[in-house]
This record gives C-alpha cells, sequence and structure tokens, in this order.
C-alpha cells in the first residue's frame, strides 16, 4: 500500500479533470434520490477498493441522513433486511456494471433492475455506476488515500 498519492491528476491533465467533474456535477440533476445515489457510490468503491472514496461517500451519506447500520452492511445487502427493493435493485446493478467483465450483464438481471426504475431512473442510475467507477480508478490506481 503506497502512503501518498502517485500522480495529482487534476493538476497535470486539467482538462479531462473538468470533462469528469462535469459528469459528477451534472449527476446533481439525476432523478436518482441523493441518499441511493450515495449507496451506490460507497457499494461500487467498496468493490473497486477506494478507500478515498469510500470514505468520502460514507460521510457524504451520514450527512443525507444514512444510518451507520445500513452502511456496514452495505457489503452484505443481499443477507439483510435493511434495504427496499428498489435499493437492492440498484445495488444489484451496481455490482453487475462495476464487475462487469466477470459476469456481463444478463437480461435476467436487467429486467429485474428496470422493474425498479424507469427508464430516465435507469439511464441516471447507470451514468452514476459508470461515473463512481471512473473515480475509483484514480483514487485506486493513484493509491490516494482518505486524510486521518
Amino acid at each position: 500500500m503506497s502512503t501518498h498519492a502517485r500522480v495529482a491528476y487534476a493538476q497535470v491533465a486539467p482538462h479531462a479533470f473538468k470533462a469528469l467533474l462535469g459528469l459528477e456535477k451534472a449527476m446533481g440533476e439525476s432523478s436518482l434520490e441523493k441518499s441511493l445515489h450515495e449507496l451506490v457510490k460507497i457499494r461500487a468503491s467498496q468493490l473497486n477498493g477506494c478507500a478515498y472514496c469510500i470514505d468520502m461517500h460514507t460521510a457524504d451519506a451520514i450527512k443525507l441522513g444514512e444510518t451507520p447500520r445500513r452502511i456496514f452492511a452495505l457489503s452484505a445487502w443481499h443477507e439483510t433486511p435493511f434495504f427496499s427493493e428498489r435499493e437492492r435493485a440498484a445495488l444489484l446493478w451496481t455490482e453487475t456494471l462495476t464487475l462487469l467483465a466477470e459476469r456481463g450483464a444478463p437480461d435476467a438481471i436487467y429486467n429485474e433492475v428496470a422493474a425498479q426504475f424507469n427508464e430516465r431512473e435507469l439511464a441516471d442510475l447507470t451514468f452514476a455506476i459508470a461515473t463512481i467507477n471512473a473515480w475509483n480508478r484514480f483514487g485506486g490506481g493513484f493509491a490516494m488515500q482518505p486524510a486521518v
């Protein structure tokens, strides 16, 4: 484990950083509930092993009123009764797309997720997952660490 970030990517590639930041800002107009969006960010970050993003989005979720109990159980969402069907569908889609190379995105999973979201919400959810996965690549790839 590295103890410092490897590249200050925002400074050395500001054009691309601004574009990714623009996508993140656009997600502020998402049709998704903010609390659901944070759960998606945390779960993808857990799967990707991005400590920086897990720390940031856990704090953001708590500020939005998310309970520590649900956050602690997020990695075991399949086994807990703490999440609604809509949240479960979002977490399933998050895992499916984050692990796309391993599992693909079969029709059965898509249909299960699509039953909980309208087309706009499904597009927003997919953009949210793609965006956090991009951020995770920077956090993990450049060994970013949360402040102590």
